[in-house]
């Protein structure tokens, strides 16, 4: 069967549960890109069942519920996935502060881990 034409759910996280694929999280009313994440069967998992996005952190090598520590939940409200289901866009309502964990001046998180631009040759802040 044909992953691009079917419409049942053909997601391949493999036997190894530590693979890995990447998922995008776009906040459902304004569109911003917040973050870009990876995913494996357990945090997928954990998602659907909690209705939060939830990860898998590589930096520290276990599933992360985003928000568990800082407050700043992603609510989700619509997973789509990829022609080839190799990688998902989570739609989601941000509930908290920002979703970054990096701060700006005033010690808030950012609103997207993509706060930064390439300008000249350097990264300058931009508001969002």
């Amino acid at each position: 069967m044909q992953k691009e034409t079917s419409t049942q759910l053909l997601l391949d996280f493999g036997t190894d549960p530590a693979f890995l694929i990447p998922v995008i999280a776009q906040d459902f009313r304004t569109k911003d890109v917040l973050i870009l994440a990876y995913i494996n069967k357990v945090a997928f998992e954990e998602t659907l069942k909690s209705g939060y996005a939830t990860f898998f952190s590589r930096s520290r090598n276990e599933i992360w519920k985003k928000g568990s520590t800082s407050g700043d939940f992603l609510k989700i409200e619509e997973i789509r996935v990829n022609c080839e289901q190799n990688s998902l866009l989570f739609l989601v309502t941000p509930e908290g502060k920002g979703v970054c964990h990096a701060k700006d001046t005033q010690g808030l998180p950012y609103k997207s881990c993509f706060y930064r631009k390439l300008q000249e040759g350097s990264l300058q802040i931009v508001n969002l």
